[in-house]
């Protein structure tokens, strides 16, 4: 058998991208996944509220207004993945104290103040956003932050195709 495992970045922003494949925003899919010591206690993905109609429903309220990406994120209806796996664990009584968060895409502001405030310490994405305040809250709170190469997302898709080819052959 010539498959190799992931390593714990790739499987962990692996287990991000499929979050992401959940998302109801017409604009970006985003996946996040907290983990600590390589143990996953939450995942999220953006679009609205329980129970609110999705974005394909009503609309996005950012794209009629021609909002830019990075601009306004409080004209969205869409609750990002970030705090959305930040809720889930509140939800269920799991703490976020000195986890890691993977995103698919980089941590706006809002999301940012939620990490350092849930006591995230480390934040991995792959896309980058355009938001100067969240990396500079980000170096103020001491946050590791590290962005992986878009090469990790074709580096999966060549690893599942290896895992599937070799076990159902």
């Amino acid at each position: 058998m010539n498959y190799q495992r992931p390593e714990w970045n790739t499987y962990f922003m692996m287990i991000a991208g499929v979050a992401a494949s959940r998302s109801t925003c017409l604009r970006r899919r985003v996946g996040a996944v907290i983990v600590r010591e390589n143990h996953i206690i939450s995942t999220g993905y953006n679009g609205a509220p329980k129970g609110l109609p999705h974005c394909g429903e009503v609309g996005c309220l950012r794209s009629i207004l021609g909002i830019p990406s990075g601009e306004r994120h409080e004209i969205c209806r869409g609750s990002h993945a970030e705090m959305n796996a930040i809720a889930q664990a509140a939800s269920v009584g799991t703490s976020t104290a000195g986890a890691a968060i993977y995103c698919t895409h980089e941590p706006c502001s809002f999301c940012t103040k939620a990490i350092i405030n849930a006591g995230i310490r480390r934040v991995v994405f792959v896309h980058p956003y355009p938001d100067e305040l969240a990396r500079q809250m980000r170096a103020d709170a001491a946050i590791l932050t590290e962005k992986l190469p878009e090469t990790v997302f074709s580096e999966v898709a060549s690893l599942l195709e290896g895992l599937f080819n070799s076990t159902f052959q």
